[in-house]
Order: structure tokens, then C-alpha cells, then sequence
């Protein structure tokens, strides 16, 4: 620094603050910045309440102007379920009509299974009937089977207890007089075994065939100890003898029928006693009756549990309706009802092992396996000119196994070797796993699963073999819900009254495609549903085939009891898969429903509301606020018997609960 010539420099000395001074300093500037974080924290939460009250203004705006219109909203859906009821209703009058008519112009000899007198009569002049050429009983056979299959239906069609019992009772008159028959006709055979001996093996075996049933019958005539194993080679059965077995003077009869009254005779004996059900069963006709539709409280009170599940619905503290006069209090919603089965958290499933077979669990498949032994006839022979044989008005006699004597019980030192039976899988049903086998207790008419032994699967050759005490009747079985949960599910429009229901399952994936009143079941797995799939049905017409064929994607009251349950939607008119931007969230209430702002990317379940859009008090409603004109029509043109069947698909699988993602 130059000042007056000279050259100088100035020096600053730092001088040290007190300590205390220092710190008195340092506290202010923290008090400081703790007055300005408190004051921007309470600004802040000003402004959030400032926003929270306008976002409660706006969502009690909402909802009275829902409910201003609720009445009107609820008669219009009333209507519109009404309608298509009737409309459905006259049709399917009309449709039984036609088929009473039908079996009128036939003149059939099966009687009308409503008309008791004509069923009684039937079995009476069946039973006292004496033909027994083979061909003739087997005809007569398969009138009862269809008999048996109607009177069924009307079984649990049937509320009256008068009815239940007399349908019931038919059931079982005509499912012994089957047997009876069978009976008959396999001693007449029997007893001319010897005039057809088979010439390598030295005994007699025959195989008839129809619709209905396979029947092999095998008469030990040569009674040769080594020749302890048989199989109809033609028909993929087999059984084989331990050596006592070999050396008796027995036949052996294997029936295979394809149908089951035995599992239905053991639901009539051993009926499913009705638990409370967390889920209530909701067909068409309860929709429309009349119930009582109360006022909740406000829908966003979402469980943690029930994060990212769309179309949810809640359980809500009922309150008194401020209206009960009015018309919501006589309609009885699709919304109530879609709330009764989402409303509960999913709670672990515990059951105990039995060998006693639970039909609920288990669904025998392929019909069934009765395998039998009886006494060999008096065989006929010739003296002469004239044909001797000894006639006994006793039929044929049942062969005890040595393990079912007294002698065998009373001795604890006793042993013999089991049977053994081999079959080759029924065509027409698929085992999506190895089969289980389960055997007929005759002394309560149940299935179990105890006593069978030495089971073999050969899946590529589709034959199963295994080891039991005794010849007895067995069916094969598959888990009822093995496909469940359902991993996603689709239903995706095609064009008017025409839409694709895809299930990717547990096990396997399948697709119905609806047109109008008609599925058509379409399936990876072709081998042995031929009859099935790529073939228009009636609904109940495909739920029945399906089930019958082991493809269960059904469900019922008892369902929750074996899988665990778990609580999408745009306008579409291309049958080319949706975008997925075009898709929208909603939640669907028992007393409103309303689009949500959160997508399927989203992180949580947020119930707010989507921004722009309003409550409504039916799901239709809701929609119709941004549908287009030709979309808006739909939801009211649409064939009636279509909505019919889309409503029953989705009731009897129930995809917003047995799905793992919705």
C-alpha cells in the first residue's frame, strides 16, 4: 500500500472470542434455525390442512350429489336387470317347453322324470321284466342312466323336502335295479362259460361294450396256479390273483361305467352339513329380489392387506337409511353383492387327514371301477342228447376273499396276499396330476383312500396299477380346486354380445370365447377332450362337460374352505387385445363406486379418487360418465341371454376372489 512515498503493510491480529461468548453466539444461530424450521413446518401443515379441507369439501360434495341422484341411479339399474331377466326368463320357458314337446313327438319308453307315478312304474315293470339277452338289458340300462342324470338335475333344482325324498329315493331304486340287472345278464353269461374256452389260457373271458359301459368277465375253468395275471388287452384292464385264488372255482367281473352313482348315492347318505360361509352365493334372480340397501359410511377405509386389489370391496358399518321409503331401499345391487365376496382377508386353511374321502376336496373323474368276484356258475354239459345243468334261483353269489371270513379275523396269525388291479386312464377326462384311488366302505357308503397299496403311474402309457385286501369298487380322483387360485384372468370384449374369458390357472390355461348364449372351450390340453373343446355349448351344457372332463375352474359355498381367497376396466369395441394405457382402476363399494387415480404401476393402494371424476352409486352408472355414444349403447342393446351368460361364468368362477392378482 503506497501512501505518501512509503511503502507499508498493514497487519490485522486476530484476537480470541471469549469462550463464552462464543457459545452464546452459537445457540442463536441454532434458536434460529429452530424458529425458522417451526415456522415452515407449521406453514406446511397449514397448507396440507388447507388441502385435506378442500379435498373433504369436495368429496362431501360428491357424495350428495350422489346420493341426490342414488334413487334414480338404483331404479335405472333395476330396470335394467329387470328387464333382461324377464327377457331371459320367457326364454328359457320357452326352451323347456320345446323340450317337453319334443319328448312327447318321441314317444320315448323312458317316463318324464317329474311325473313320480310314471317312474314308479318304469322301475315296476323294469324289475318284474325277465328278458335276459344281453343287448336287450344293456338298452334298458341306458334308459335308466339317462333317467337317473334327469331326475338328478331336478334333485338340486328341488327345495320342497317332500320332493328331495321322493327324487332321492328314485335315485336309489334305480341305481340297484342297474346293478340287479347286471347281475342277470353276467350269470347268464357265466353259466355257459365252458362251451367257450379260450384255447391259450384254457379259461373263458369276454368283453362287452356299449355307450355306457365296459364289462369283462373271466371264469377260472382250467384253475391253473400260475396263472395268476389277466388282462383285456382291448379295453386296458387287468387284475391279478394271489395263488389260494388261482386254485378257487371263481369268476372275476370288471365293470367300468361312465358314469358315477355310487359318489352321488354317497352325498344323499352323507349329506355336506352347511357352514357358515364367509361368501354368499348370488345367482340373477337374487339380485333382483327385494333388499334392504342401507347407507355406509364413507368407502376409502381400504385395509393395508388389500393393497393394489381393484374392484374391492369393504366391509361397512351398516346405518339406518335416511330414506327407507324410497326405492334404494328395495333393490338389492350388483354392488352388495359383489361385496359379499371380497369383504374378507384371506386366513389360513387347516383340515385334518381321514381316510374317509371328502367329495368337497376330492371330485371322482372317468366314473366308476367295480371289480368283483362271485362263485362260478353250474356250468351246463351234455349227456347225450340232452343238456344237464344245475339251476339255482340264488344268482350269483358273492366270492369272499379268505380276509373277509370269520377264520381269517379270528386267527391273528393269518395272512394273504392282496389282489391287484390295473386300469388304463378313461378317455374323455385329463388328470392334471397322478390320480389318487380311493375305494368303496360298502358298510356306510362312503370312498377312502386307506387300504390300497403298491401304487404305479406310467404317465406316457396313462395306466395305473396298485395292490388291495379285496376286489371292491374304486374310482379315480383329482383334487376339485387344483387350478386355484387363478394366476390372472382376462375378459376381454369381441364385438357385440361376443367376448373372450381367459384363466391362467395354477396348473393350466384355458379360454372360453362367449357368442351370445354359446361358449366354445378352448384348451392346451386336447388329448381325450375332443368332445369338449372347439364345440359351442350352453353354459350350464360347458360347466357340466368340464367338470365331468376334470377341467374345474368352478367354484361354490365351500371353495374358501380349500384355497385361499384373495379381495380392471375400459370400454373396448376391437377384439384386438386393450391397451394397456386405455385400462382404468375403479372401486366398487356397496353403497358408491368411483375411478381411482392410482394405476397398476403404482407403488400402494391409494383409494382418492381419480381428479375430474364423480361417485356414483352403481358401477354402470360410474362407467357411463365416460363411455362413448356406441359404448353407452352396448351396456343397454346388448343380448339379453349374453349378459346372462357372462354373469353366470363370472359367478361360478369368481375371478375378483380366486385370483392371486386381479
Amino acid at each position: 500500500m503506497s501512501f505518501y512515498g512509503y511503502q507499508t503493510a498493514l497487519v490485522f491480529k486476530a484476537v480470541d472470542m471469549p469462550p463464552k461468548k462464543q457459545k452464546h453466539k452459537k445457540n442463536q444461530k441454532l434458536k434460529k434455525q429452530r424458529e425458522e424450521e417451526e415456522r415452515r413446518q407449521i406453514e406446511e401443515e397449514e397448507a396440507l390442512q388447507a388441502e385435506r379441507e378442500i379435498k373433504q369439501r369436495e368429496i362431501e360434495r360428491l357424495e350428495l350429489k350422489d346420493l341426490e341422484r342414488r334413487d334414480n341411479e338404483l331404479e335405472e339399474l333395476r330396470y335394467l336387470l329387470e328387464k333382461n331377466q324377464i327377457a331371459v326368463t320367457e326364454l328359457k320357458r320357452d326352451a323347456e317347453e320345446n323340450v317337453q314337446w319334443e319328448r312327447y313327438l318321441r314317444c320315448d319308453v323312458q317316463p318324464d322324470p317329474e311325473d313320480q307315478r310314471k317312474v314308479n312304474s318304469f322301475i315296476t315293470f323294469w324289475r318284474d321284466d325277465t328278458e335276459l339277452k344281453t343287448t336287450e338289458v344293456l338298452k334298458q340300462c341306458h334308459i335308466a342312466v339317462r333317467l337317473v342324470e334327469e331326475i338328478e338335475d331336478l334333485l338340486k333344482k328341488a327345495t320342497s323336502p317332500q320332493k328331495i325324498q321322493t327324487y332321492q329315493e328314485s335315485l336309489r331304486s334305480l341305481q340297484e335295479l342297474i346293478y340287479f340287472k347286471h347281475n342277470l345278464t353276467s350269470e347268464e353269461i357265466l353259466k355257459s362259460a365252458n362251451k367257450n374256452i379260450d384255447i391259450k389260457t384254457r379259461n373263458f373271458q369276454t368283453v362287452i361294450k356299449d355307450e355306457n359301459i365296459t364289462m369283462c368277465l373271466w371264469a377260472n375253468l382250467c384253475k391253473n396256479p400260475s396263472l395268476k395275471l389277466f388282462n383285456f388287452e382291448e379295453v386296458g384292464l387287468g387284475f391279478k390273483l394271489s395263488k389260494p385264488l388261482a386254485k378257487s372255482n371263481i369268476a372275476v367281473r370288471v365293470i367300468h361305467t361312465r358314469y358315477d352313482h355310487l359318489s352321488m348315492i354317497s352325498r344323499i347318505t352323507h349329506p355336506r352339513a352347511h357352514t357358515t360361509s364367509r361368501r354368499s352365493s348370488v345367482s340373477s334372480d337374487q339380485i333382483l329380489r327385494d333388499s334392504s340397501v342401507q347407507k355406509g359410511e364413507d368407502d376409502d377405509g381400504i385395509p393395508e392387506q388389500k393393497s393394489k386389489k381393484v374392484l374391492s370391496i369393504q366391509e361397512e358399518g351398516k346405518t339406518k337409511d335416511p330414506n327407507p321409503g324410497g326405492r334404494g331401499s328395495q333393490i338389492f345391487t350388483q354392488m352388495e353383492a359383489l361385496k359379499a365376496e371380497s369383504q374378507v382377508i384371506p386366513q389360513p386353511i387347516t383340515r385334518h387327514a381321514s381316510p374317509v374321502v371328502d367329495l368337497m376336496e376330492y371330485t371322482p373323474l372317468g366314473g366308476v371301477f367295480y371289480y368283483e368276484m362271485f362263485h362260478l356258475p353250474h356250468q351246463a354239459y351234455t349227456v347225450g342228447q340232452y343238456v344237464m345243468q344245475q339251476i339255482s334261483d340264488k344268482g350269483l353269489q358273492v366270492f369272499l376273499h379268505p380276509t373277509e371270513t370269520s377264520s381269517f379275523r379270528d386267527n391273528e396269525d393269518s395272512t394273504c396276499p392282496p389282489v391287484g388291479a390295473s386300469v388304463t386312464l378313461p378317455d374323455r377326462v385329463v388328470f392334471f396330476e397322478p390320480p389318487h384311488v380311493a375305494r368303496l366302505d360298502a358298510t356306510c357308503e362312503q370312498w377312502r383312500m386307506d387300504g390300497i397299496s403298491d401304487i404305479a403311474y406310467e404317465e406316457a402309457e396313462a395306466k395305473l396299477s396298485f395292490s388291495m385286501e379285496t376286489f371292491q369298487p374304486f374310482v379315480l380322483m383329482q383334487k376339485t380346486y387344483l387350478n386355484l387360485p387363478f394366476q390372472s384372468w382376462e375378459l376381454r370384449p369381441l364385438g357385440r354380445s361376443s367376448a373372450l374369458f381367459t384363466i391362467e390357472g395354477a396348473l393350466f390355461n384355458l379360454s372360453i370365447t362367449i357368442q351370445g348364449n354359446q361358449c366354445m372351450l378352448q384348451l392346451e390340453q386336447e388329448r381325450g377332450l375332443s368332445h369338449l373343446v372347439g364345440k359351442w355349448m350352453s353354459t350350464p351344457a360347458l360347466k357340466k362337460a368340464m367338470l365331468d372332463a376334470g377341467v374345474n375352474i368352478f367354484v361354490d359355498e365351500y371353495t374358501e374352505n380349500y384355497v385361499s381367497s384373495c379381495n380392471k376396466v375400459c370400454e373396448h369395441h376391437d377384439p384386438s387385445p386393450v391397451p394397456k394405457s386405455s385400462w382404468s382402476l375403479y372401486l366398487l363399494g356397496a353403497q358408491r363406486s368411483k375411478k381411482l387415480e392410482m394405476t397398476e404401476d403404482s407403488e400402494a393402494f391409494s383409494s382418492e379418487h381419480h381428479p375430474n371424476s364423480e361417485f356414483h352409486s352403481t358401477f354402470i352408472h360410474l362407467l357411463q360418465d365416460s363411455l362413448s355414444p356406441d359404448g353407452l349403447d352396448r351396456t343397454k342393446t346388448s343380448y339379453c341371454m349374453f349378459i346372462d351368460t357372462i354373469q353366470s361364468l363370472l359367478h361360478s368362477t369368481r375371478p375378483l376372489v380366486y385370483s392371486e392378482t386381479i
